[in-house]
C-alpha cells in the first residue's frame, strides 16, 4: 500500500506484527514431532528384531542344523575313499596273489620231508615197541602193589632237622697224646738230622732247623692239607651227584655228634675195596665202593667212626709225629740201604769183612748208647708201640660210631670186612697149593687195626643196649 507523501509509516504498526510471537511457534517443531518421530521410529526397530528373532532364526535354520539334515559328514564316510579301500580289498588281493601264497601251495618244505624223514619214521611207530609194554604190565601190574620193596633194616633217615652244637668240637684224647709221645724219638733224631743239614747253610743254618720246626703247622693249612688228599692219599673232590649222596648222611651224622659239619671236607677214593680215612685236621674220605654199595645207615656208622678220630684228635696227631719223624726216617732207610751194600760185599771177603762190619757197627751203636742214653734204641721198640696205640684208636673211633646209634650199622660193616679178608686168605691159600698163610706174631703186633673179634667184643654193650 502507498503512503501519503511525507508521512511515516506508524511505529506501532511493528509491534503490532506477529513477529514475536511466531517465535514461539517452533516449538511446534517438537510438537511436529519431528525430533520425537526419530525416537518413535527408531524405538520400535529394536523390538522388532526381536519380534523378527533374527537371532534364534539363525541357530535354527542356520548351518549346524542343516549340516546333520542334510548328514553330509556322514556320507563322506560312508562313500568317503576308506569304505572302498577294505571293500575292494586290495591289501588283501596282493598277500593272496603274491608270493607267499603260492609258496605254501607249492609246498617245496613239506616235499622234501614227506619223501625223506617221514617216510623213516612211520614204520617206527608201526612197530610200537612202546604200546606193547603198555599191553603187558596188564597182567603184571596187580603184582606189584602187593609185593613192596621193603626198606634196608639198616636205613637211616636223612631229614633236616634242629641241630644242637656241643661247645667241645674237639680234643686230644689219651690215644691221641700217647701218639705224641711215641713219636718224640723219632722227632729227636729228626731234628738231629735237620741241625747237621744245616751246618752246610752256616749262619743261616738256625733259620733252616726253626723254618722246619715251624713247617708242623703246615698240617693245619687247608691247602695243604688239600695236597696231602689228592698226591699222598690219591683222594679227590666228589661230583655232584656223590656229594647229593653224601652230603645228607653227613649232616645227620654231624647232627647227631653235635659237630659243626662244614668244618670238615668230604672226599672220594677211586677204590673197589670198603674203607675210609681221617686225614690230617678235616678230611673226611670214604671210597667209591663203601658211597655206592652200602645202605646209607652203614655208611653213616663208616663217617662216624672217622668223624671220632677227628673228635679225638687222633688224625692230626698221627700225621704231626709222621711229619716230624720224616728227616729220621729217610736217614734210616739210607743207612739200610747202605748196610744191605756192605752185607753183600762182606759175603764177598767172608769171615773177615763180616767181623769187620759187625765191629764197625757195634762201635757205632756203643757210642750212640753212652752218650744218647740209649734212646736209639727205643726206635726199635717204637714200632709195635705206635701200632698197639693206633689199634686204641680204632676201638676209640668205633665207641663214639656206637655212641651215635650206629652199633648195628658198624657191626654190619665189621662183618663185611672180615668176609673180605677171609676171601683174601683164600685166594693166598690158593695160590700157594692150598697151604694155609699164617701170620707171625710180629706181623700181628705191627697191625694197626684190631682184629674183627676185638672189635666186635668191644660193641657188645651198645648191641644189647639197642635190644
Amino acid at each position: 500500500m502507498t503512503h501519503p507523501p511525507g508521512a511515516q509509516p506508524p511505529e506501532p504498526a511493528y509491534p503490532s506484527t506477529p513477529t514475536p510471537p511466531e517465535y514461539p511457534q517452533y516449538p511446534q517443531y517438537p510438537t511436529s514431532a519431528v525430533p520425537t518421530q526419530y525416537p518413535t521410529v527408531t524405538a520400535p526397530a529394536p523390538p522388532l528384531y526381536p519380534q523378527a528373532e533374527t537371532p534364534p532364526t539363525y541357530p535354527t535354520t542356520a548351518a549346524p542344523p542343516l549340516y546333520p539334515q542334510a548328514e553330509t559328514p556322514p556320507t563322506y564316510p560312508t562313500t568317503a575313499a576308506p569304505p572302498p579301500y577294505p571293500q575292494a580289498e586290495t591289501p588283501p588281493t596282493y598277500p593272496t596273489t603274491t608270493a607267499p601264497p603260492p609258496y605254501p601251495q607249492a609246498e617245496t618244505p613239506p616235499t622234501y620231508p614227506t619223501t625223506t624223514a617221514p617216510a623213516a619214521p612211520p614204520p617206527y611207530p608201526q612197530a610200537e615197541a612202546p604200546p606193547q609194554y603198555p599191553q603187558e604190565p596188564t597182567h603184571s601190574t596187580p603184582p606189584e602193589p602187593s609185593v613192596p620193596s621193603p626198606p634196608h633194616p639198616h636205613h637211616i633217615a636223612t631229614d633236616q632237622r634242629r641241630v644242637h652244637l656241643a661247645a667241645h668240637q674237639r680234643g686230644a684224647d689219651a690215644t691221641a697224646i700217647g701218639n705224641l709221645l711215641l713219636a718224640l724219638p723219632h722227632f729227636l733224631c729228626s731234628l738231629l738230622v735237620v741241625a747237621l743239614v744245616s751246618l752246610f747253610f752256616g749262619g743261616f743254618g738256625i733259620l733252616v732247623v726253626l723254618a722246619w720246626l715251624a713247617s708242623g703247622l703246615l698240617i693245619f693249612h687247608r691247602p695243604t692239607e688239600s695236597a696231602v688228599a689228592r698226591h699222598l692219599l690219591r683222594l679227590r673232590h666228589p661230583t655232584a651227584q656223590e656229594r647229593a649222596k653224601l652230603e645228607p648222611v653227613w649232616r645227620e651224622v654231624t647232627a647227631r655228634a653235635g659237630v659243626e659239619g662244614r668244618t670238615y671236607e668230604l672226599w672220594v677214593e677211586d677204590s673197589d675195596s670198603l674203607n675210609a680215612v681221617a686225614a690230617a685236621g678235616h678230611i673226611v674220605g670214604v671210597t667209591r665202593f663203601a658211597m655206592n654199595e652200602l645202605p646209607n645207615g652203614e655208611l653213616a656208622a663208616v663217617m662216624a667212626h672217622e668223624l671220632g678220630h677227628h673228635v679225638g684228635g687222633h688224625a692230626w696227631s698221627s700225621l704231626l709225629g709222621y711229619w716230624y719223624a720224616l728227616p729220621g726216617r729217610l736217614v734210616w732207610r739210607v743207612l739200610r740201604g747202605m748196610g744191605r751194600v756192605v752185607f753183600k760185599v762182606s759175603r764177598v771177603f767172608s769171615c773177615f769183612g763180616a767181623g769187620f762190619l759187625l765191629l764197625a757197627f757195634g762201635s757205632i751203636a756203643a757210642v750212640t748208647v753212652s752218650t744218647l742214653y740209649g734212646l736209639p734204641l727205643l726206635i726199635l721198640v717204637l714200632p709195635y708201640a705206635l701200632a698197639a696205640v693206633s689199634r686204641r684208636a680204632e676201638l676209640r673211633a668205633d665207641q663214639h660210631a656206637a655212641a651215635l646209634g650206629f652199633a648195628p650199622m658198624l657191626a654190619a660193616v665189621l662183618d663185611k670186612l672180615h668176609h673180605a679178608e677171609e676171601e683174601h686168605r683164600a685166594a693166598l691159600r690158593a695160590h700157594n697149593g692150598g697151604a694155609p698163610v699164617e701170620e707171625s706174631p710180629l706181623s700181628t703186633l705191627l697191625s694197626s687195626h684190631p682184629d674183627h673179634h676185638t672189635r666186635l667184643h668191644h660193641l657188645q654193650p651198645y648191641l644189647e643196649l639197642r635190644r
